[in-house]
């Protein structure tokens, strides 16, 4: 592999002014210049990342910590994110924790080590150490989805209870009295606020949740859905209507739907949550609560330019109101409505 002293032996000067040509540090002649990238075009010379980073002091390099590279809700906000680096000029690494919270400080500590400039997190639940390695890290921090006990770091998140207050709503408006929460994991802050949400809609309309019998949980995967909602018809007073915390949920809770004979939305109406593109595919297609996923992500770089750049010294948080979708897995209670009179 050619170095910078092959390409300054090529083009008959010194590696300072190699140096300068590639690194755009200080002014070179033309004809200097030319010579310099005829050779680097030549010998097919690449500049050494690491070494440029050391003295311009930036690797125009960012890190994303993602929970599950599984879920289309966060490989749609990736693609966003790395969408906007690559045209303000940054690579993006990524990182999948898997919902692991050691996996989340290894990768932390790796990112550090490739002394990225800044760092866009979806935290793992359940992890308390967060914070403390976060602060060590000591580098342009934005959290998205789940908040941080951080004032160090801004925040871009959507308004899971208001969500959740809409998907309830909806249901409501249509009649349903009857209607079961499937939400995500116990603890998980994002997954509380949409259930908070749904018990706040009840409350409000007259109908308060009373015992354990209306809401289960599963692992924002169709299996933990695809369990939850068997449970769920399995139980002696079922629902007319479910609201499901996130949409992957709610695809499992389909099936099992389908599976017990049961016909969505005649039957059974579902509400999902994040609008995923292949909610607008399922059969039929799904109802949901739409998270500004295009703006959530833009922002996360933005937010996190800024602060690079020295625009921002303290953390701000954006609070993103979401949207109900409807679509074809809702009907109004006791109304069978023909598929032709649903669009």
């Amino acid at each position: 592999m050619p170095t910078i002293k092959d390409v300054a032996l090529r083009a008959g000067v010194s590696v300072t002014t190699v140096s300068h040509v590639v690194n755009r540090t200080r002014t070179v002649s033309a004809e200097g210049r030319a010579r310099v990238e005829d050779a680097i075009r030549a010998l097919g010379y690449v500049p050494s990342a690491v070494a440029r980073s050391l003295k311009s002091n930036s690797t125009r390099t960012l890190g994303m910590l993602i929970p599950n590279s599984s879920n289309p809700y966060f490989a749609e906000i990736v693609r966003v994110v790395e969408d906007r680096c690559f045209g303000a000029g940054y690579t993006l690494v990524l990182c999948n924790t898997d919902d692991e919270p050691q996996r989340q400080g290894v990768y932390l500590q790796v990112l550090a080590q490739r002394r990225i400039d800044g760092l866009i997190v979806v935290s793992s639940g359940g992890d308390a150490s967060l914070p403390a390695l976060l602060a060590g890290l000591r580098m342009p921090t934005v959290l998205v989805d789940r908040e941080v006990e951080d004032p160090a770091c801004d925040l871009v998140e959507t308004a899971h209870m208001q969500g959740g207050l809409l998907a309830t709503r909806h249901l409501l408006s249509l009649g349903h009295r009857r209607i079961a929460c499937i939400g995500g994991p116990a603890g998980l802050v994002p997954s509380e606020q949409r259930i908070e949400g749904w018990r706040l809609a009840l409350a409000e309309a007259g109908h308060p949740v009373a015992g354990g019998t209306l809401l289960w949980h599963g692992g924002f995967t169709p299996q933990g859905g695809y369990e939850a909602m068997h449970a769920i018809l399995r139980s002696a007073d079922r629902p007319s209507a479910v609201f499901v915390g996130n949409d992957l949920m709610a695809m499992g809770a389909l099936r099992a739907a389908h599976e017990c004979g049961l016909r969505v939305p005649d039957d059974l109406s579902l509400v999902g949550f994040d609008d995923i593109e292949l909610s607008a595919y399922a059969s039929p297609p799904l109802t949901t609560v739409a998270q500004p996923k295009a703006r959530i992500g833009a922002l996360a770089v933005d937010m996190l330019l800024e602060r690079i750049d020295g625009q921002r010294l303290i953390g701000r948080k954006v609070l993103l109101q979401p949207e109900l979708r409807v679509r074809d897995s809702t009907a109004r209670f006791g109304l069978p409505i023909p598929p032709t009179a649903r669009a």
